[in-house]
């Protein structure tokens, strides 16, 4: 029986060394650790990346992923980090096979870690995600330390979109390693843990987070000087300069939740500008359906303002002939994580309303 074993093993091994789906090199072979460049065609990348460098590809965006399969018992990878201000270091969430997630914050300009140590098996998956926002600056993905690489199945087919502020980045939601008020405003941040990322993986669907913190659609906070309108086409939406090619996401539905930062506004001129950038992002995305979303943290009176806005906003949107856009409302305040954002619980129950509204819209089981 143990031949028999070892037997399938081999021969599994061989199928994939024949079909170009493993590689190993000979210091692998040998027990050593291979460094796999990020250019390397194995990995899948998603969301808004600059490519200009191949080598070095920058992520400025929360919740910007890259997944690898890679084989032997141990693993390690190599993540750059601006230190933009010369303080600021960001955060990484780093999911290995089916275990929990990581959320290790980078302490320095070139960051090689280990991530994995003596797993059992030959094949497994990496998810590496960037959990903080463009305001913290970038990172960049050099590549990884492990015995061989495998293709990965096919990614999903099902694409989502969310668009937001803070909430939507996950700012505030994760007190696990500073609690509120402790360590940088930035130590709190979980964006792949935030309501889009649990969201897209309840219903089998890869992720993009357009969004960031303070940031409103006719007036932002904080003494941000930029709305979404004249962000959401950029690559890093903190300089508002490398342009996004829109076609390499097209998402099946994308939902915007913006107006915690607006408060109540004239309704007449809130209504006509979400109005036009609804048109805007129908101009980007012709086939995507668009969920406008209260703000979860919203208090009462904030809520039901938005309520009117957005019932009047999807109404009009009918009128002119969209009829792919709805409005969701939250059923309570989320506001329980650092400066009123919701709890990283909350994020997840934001998420549990969401995939469902977006399961009957879409008819998805």
């Amino acid at each position: 029986m143990k031949g028999n074993i070892i037997t399938r093993t081999v021969f599994f091994r061989l199928v994939l060394l024949a079909t170009g789906l493993l590689i190993v090199s000979k210091s692998a072979s040998g027990g050593g650790l291979k460094f796999f460049k990020s250019s390397d065609p194995h990995f899948q990348y998603t969301g808004r990346i600059d490519f200009s460098n191949l080598q070095l590809p920058r992520f400025w965006a929360p919740a910007v992923y890259v997944k690898i399969g890679f084989t032997g018992a141990n693993c390690e990878i190599v993540v750059n980090d601006e230190v933009l201000y010369g303080k600021s270091h960001n955060y990484i969430s780093v999911v290995i096979d089916d275990m929990p997630a990581k959320r290790i914050k980078l302490t320095g300009k070139v960051n090689r870690i280990k991530v994995a140590e003596n797993l059992g098996g030959k094949h497994h998956t990496m998810l590496l995600c960037k959990s903080t926002e463009s305001n913290i600056g970038y990172i960049e993905f050099a590549g990884i330390y492990c015995g061989g690489l495998w293709h990965l199945p096919k990614e999903p087919s099902r694409k989502i979109e969310f668009i937001g502020n803070s909430i939507t980045c996950g700012t505030g939601s994760d007190t696990s390693g500073y609690k509120c008020g402790n360590g940088e405003w930035y130590d709190q941040h979980n964006a792949y843990m935030s309501y889009g990322p649990v969201t897209a993986r309840a219903l089998d669907a890869r992720w993009q987070l357009t969004a960031f913190s303070g940031i409103g659609l006719m007036k932002s906070c904080c003494e941000i000087k930029v709305v979404m309108p004249d962000i959401f086409d950029k690559i890093n939406l903190l300089d508002n300069k490398l342009v996004w090619d829109f076609k390499k996401f097209q998402p099946d539905v994308v939902t915007v939740c913006l107006g915690q930062n607006d408060g109540v506004q004239d309704s007449a001129v809130f209504c006509s500008e979400y109005l036009k950038f609804i048109h805007r992002l129908r101009a980007y995305y012709p086939s995507s359906t668009i969920i406008c979303l209260s703000s979860p943290m919203a208090d009462t009176q904030l809520f039901e303002v938005q309520k009117e806005y957005l019932l009047s906003i999807s109404a009009a949107a009918s009128r002119q002939g969209d009829r792919a856009v709805y409005s969701y409302f939250f059923s309570k305040r989320y506001h329980n994580g650092c400066g009123d954002h919701p709890s990283l619980s909350e994020h997840q129950q934001i998420a549990e309303e969401l995939a469902l509204f977006i399961k009957k819209v879409k008819h998805w089981e």
